[in-house]
């Protein structure tokens, strides 16, 4: 998803922000819907990815509520989540978990979309002049760690896959 070049406004950021939290859903979603997935004796036998899914659905939880409170930190009024969802549906409801050659493929795409997501939006603050209601270091430092949370992910999903190759 296209940030852009710069961010501008409280009411644009905070509308990024919510992206974000959408973004978050969609991998808590997918993460949840792959382990019902697996069959009873896979859950069993692969503790592994058990573990890496509910890992993910842990985490997208912990990154909504720290987007949440960016959001409540802002002198902007939040935009409708069916708008906001309206968007993600558009640039990746093309593809549903099913659609992958497997669970860590899916989760695979789920960290780097999330990853470049931040990655663009951190890029596109650090480009921005513009005074936001919060503090520009704060607001960086959370949208860092959350990246580096995913590029985390990613790392572990490789690592798997790679083990398994």
């Amino acid at each position: 998803m296209s940030v852009g070049h710069s961010v501008t406004s409280d009411h644009q950021l905070a509308r990024l922000l919510q992206i974000g939290i959408v973004l978050e859903e969609v991998v808590e979603a997918r993460a949840h819907y792959h382990y019902q997935s697996l069959a009873e004796e896979d859950r069993d036998l692969d503790d592994e990815i058990e573990s890496l899914l509910e890992h993910a659905a842990e985490e997208s939880a912990e990154h909504r509520t720290a987007l949440e409170e960016l959001i409540a930190g802002l002198e902007a009024d939040s935009v409708p989540f069916e708008e906001i969802e309206t968007l993600v549906e558009a640039q990746y409801g093309q593809t549903k978990p099913e659609d992958f050659d497997g669970i860590l493929y899916d989760q695979l795409c789920n960290e780097e979309t999330a990853y470049k997501f931040y990655d663009d939006l951190i890029k596109a603050i650090e480009d921005s002049d513009v005074e936001f209601s919060i503090d520009r270091p704060t607001l960086l430092s959370v949208l860092r760690d959350l990246r580096a949370a995913e590029r985390d992910g990613v790392e572990r999903v490789t690592t798997i896959m790679e083990e398994r190759a």
